[in-house]
This record gives structure tokens, sequence and C-alpha cells, in this order.
């Protein structure tokens, strides 16, 4: 098969399971099988495709051409390629966890989830594959508007305010900074096509480029910097392998991959290291990491301690590529797997511990890691990963970040890290050490979901195994810092 095969293998694949999902409502079994299937043509795929880079081949498809330099076209860059097998990779657990969650919570309209879950990963995979501004703005509004149904989905009075501020924000961003700034880069270069080094090098003067990096930076709502960050603790009122898909797999993911391709494909790493115009993202995304985990350790509700674990996480990635160093960009790009992994287990640990016993409060937890072990082991596991210990993936990313700081002679970055990274210690670790060495305070039936079980060992496992075999990884990475 040729490179643009695969491309349309794997994004058509999503976009066939939404299709037909629908027409298996009264087929349950059919139905729900569609997902776990699609995430394992489109994980092939991906993979294929990101051997293609490795070996320096061009991957690319033009759907069609509007006019000189604007077209919708995909063009898949080492980053893309990365972006694309988190996307692509995560869903096949993500599909088989829904199905346990779904059946064992008995939620309703069960058909549209799933349905919109997959046309949630067809627009992740669109942008990571996106070879221009334009394409990657068209499916990064398609991802928010096939999310608003997830978030949504219980119907009742929180969940509708949740969806409209979750909506509110997200298209208000992109409307009010990220459009102009496409529109701006058009105008002065003529072309919206990503370039290995940039675009915007000999177009425009220096002095402008803070202003444009700051329309790009809060109109990528995605990305959750403060203060454009209310919309993803919102949108914990929706079921849990919703929160999965918006801080793991697609949603957030695609919104710091959009700032980092952005820097690298737009800017240029070069270009912006030499002009000094991301500094004033460095201090911000300090400020959010930092004041995001402070904010964590006194969320006694679960779910809601972890979506700003997520906003402190994704600063991580956003910090990197402000640093705009080559061993930064490796952190950041590494920073987007390492998170992925370890919080999607931290996130299927909270959905089976609510269907399982009914329990969603920190402080309900104490005590119950005796029902619970397998559950309380994975999410030790996957808190050690987002904290940076070895041998968890998680240490690889921050590593390079802290070697990106030095080398960018951003001193105090690395004792905003160090800070970063006890505050994860408090505000992940208390969880397990109260649910295995503290009495049990609230006595709960459990009930097992293998469903559930299976893939968040899975996930937790995977934290340990991509510390080892990181090389393909680094391999990509080398290739979007090189010229």
């Amino acid at each position: 098969m040729m490179p643009t095969d695969y491309i349309y293998l794997s994004i058509l694949t999503p976009l066939i399971v939404f299709l037909i999902t629908p027409m298996l409502n009264k087929f349950s079994v059919l139905r729900d099988i569609l997902g776990p299937m699609g995430g394992v043509i489109s994980f092939f795929s991906a993979i294929n495709i990101t051997n293609f880079v490795l070996e320096g081949e061009e991957v690319k498809l033009t759907l069609f051409n509007i006019s000189d330099g604007l077209s919708i076209a995909f063009n898949v860059y080492p980053l893309g390629a990365i972006f694309g097998l988190v996307a692509s990779g995560l869903w096949i657990l993500a599909a088989i966890y829904s199905i346990g969650y779904m059946r064992g919570n008995k939620e309703l309209h069960q058909t549209r989830f799933f349905s919109f879950y997959a046309i949630s990963i067809f627009a992740a995979l669109c942008i990571a594959y996106s070879g221009n501004l334009l394409t990657l703005f068209i499916f990064y509004e398609i991802l928010t508007f096939s999310t608003y149904p997830l978030v949504a989905h219980k119907q009742n009075k929180l969940s509708k305010i949740s969806g409209r501020l979750y909506m509110g924000i997200l298209v208000g961003t992109s409307v009010v900074f990220l459009l102009p700034a496409i529109i701006i880069v058009w105008v002065i270069t003529g072309t919206l096509d990503f370039a290995q080094n940039g675009i915007l090098d000999g177009h425009l003067d220096e002095k402008y480029i803070p202003f444009l990096l700051l329309l790009f930076a809060f109109g990528i709502g995605k990305a959750a910097l403060m203060p454009f960050h209310k919309w993803l603790p919102a949108a914990m009122v929706a079921p849990t392998p919703v929160s999965a898909l918006l801080h793991a797999v697609a949603v957030v993911k695609a919104g710091v991959f959009s700032i980092l391709v952005i820097i690298v494909n737009v800017f240029g790493i070069g270009f912006l290291s030499e002009t000094h115009g991301s500094f004033w993202l460095i201090c911000l995304a300090c400020f959010t990491l930092l004041c995001s985990s402070i904010i964590a350790i006194y969320k006694d509700d679960l779910k809601a301690r972890l979506a700003y674990s997520t906003i402190s996480q994704l600063s991580y990635v956003v910090l990197g590529a402000a640093l705009v160093s080559n061993l930064a960009i490796q952190g950041a790009s590494l920073h987007i797997v390492m998170h992925a992994v370890g919080k999607i287990t931290l996130f299927f640990v909270a959905g089976a511990i609510y269907v399982s016993a009914h329990l969603t409060k920190v402080s309900e937890l104490d005590g119950q890691g005796k029902s619970m072990p397998l559950l309380f082991v994975a999410f030790f596991i996957g808190s050690l990963s987002i904290i940076g210990v070895p041998p968890m993936g998680g240490s690889w990313s921050k590593f390079y970040l802290m070697l990106g700081a030095v080398e960018s002679e951003y001193i105090f970055v690395i004792a905003v890290l160090c800070i970063s990274t006890l505050l994860n210690v408090y505000y992940l670790l208390e969880i397990p050490a109260r649910a295995f060495f503290k009495n049990k305070i609230k006595e709960t039936k459990v009930k097992n979901y293998p469903l559930m079980t299976f893939p968040t060992l899975f996930a937790a496992i995977l934290t340990v195994l991509i510390f080892f075999y990181i090389e393909p990884l680094k391999n990509l990475t080398n290739l979007i810092t090189s010229n």
C-alpha cells in the first residue's frame, strides 16, 4: 500500500464507524465491537504511517486546492505521526473500556455515545495529519462540535450548563483569537502550509511576534491555559470514558499538539528562539502549571482533582514548546504520549471505582484498597508516571524538559518543574495511600467489571513499557528538530 492509502485508511475508519453505529442500534454486541475494531485498523495504519515518516518518505494527501498556498491537505510530519499513534492506539483501550462502563452504569443513549466518540477520533486524526493551518482549523472545530454531545450526554441541568460553558470557551477563543491569527499568517506569507523550519522568518517583524503568538496560544482553548481553562473541570460531568477522551486521547492533546506544531512548523524553532518572542508564554505556562497543581490539592472530587492535574500537565507541553530549544521540543513531544497513557490510566480507575462502588470523593476512598486492589495499584503506577518516577514513561519527558530549560538558559523553569513534581506527589499519591493505609470509613458493595479492569491494567503496564521501548519515539522527536 502507498503512504496515501494509509492516510485514507486511518482517518476514514472512525468516520465509517460513526456512520454505521446508528444502524446497529438493535444489535448492541455488533455496535459495541465496532469501536475496538476501528481502533485496531486506525492504529495499524498509524504505525505504517510512522514507519514511512521514519524512513524519510513524504506522506501527503491533497483533498482539493482552493488557490495557491490554500488547500485542504494532509502532510504527516514527525509530530503528527506521534499524535496519530496516541489517538488511534488509545482509542482501542477507550473503546473496550467504554463498553464496560456504559453497560455497568446502565447509561442511556449508548448508540449516540459510541457514534460521537468515533467522530471525535476522526477529527483528532485529521488534526494530527493536517498539512496546513486551514485543515487544522477545520478539524479543530469539528472536534469541538462532535464532543459537545458527549459532554452533555446525561442531558440534566448540570450537564447542559457545562456543555454551554464548554462550547462557549472553545468556540469563542477559536473565533476571537485563532481565526484572526490564521488570517494574519495568510496575509503576510501568502500560504498556510506547514514547513519544517516555519514560514514566518523574513515576513514578520520580531516586535509583532509576541502578539501573534498570543493570538495562537489563547485561540487554542483546548490547551487549557489560564484564564481559558474552566471548560475542562466543567466537562467532568460527562461519563468517565468522555473524560478519558477529553484528557488523554483527543481533545486536550489536540490543543497542545496544535500549539506545538504552530511553534515548530509556522514560527520555526530557530526564528522564535532568536527573537525571544515566547518568554511571556513561558511565564504563563509556569503560572498555569503551579496554580492548577495547588488547586488540585484542595479538590475532594476525584475527577475534579484529575481535571486540574491535566491542566497542569498540559502546561508542561506548552512550556516545552515555548522554550524553543531542541531538547525542550523533544520533551514536550514525548510528554504528549507519556501524559496520555498515564492520565487515561487514572481516569479509567476513577470510572471503575464509580461504577463498581459508586464512590466519587477522595475522602471516601479510605480503606478501599482491599476491595479493589488491582485498580488502586494501577492508579499508583499511573501516578508515578505523571510524577515522573523511573521506570515509568513520564520520567523521560520531564528529563528532556529539564535539559531543555538548561539549554535555553531559563534556570527558574527547573525550579518550577521541581515544585510542580512535589505537588504532583502530594495530590496523586494521597489517593492510593488512603486506599491502602487508612481504615475503611464507608462500607460498600463492590462489583468487578472485566471490560473496565483489563484496559485499565493494560494502560498501567503500558506506562512502564514505554520507558524501556522509548527508542522509536525518540527517533521521531529527533526528526522534529532536525533541519
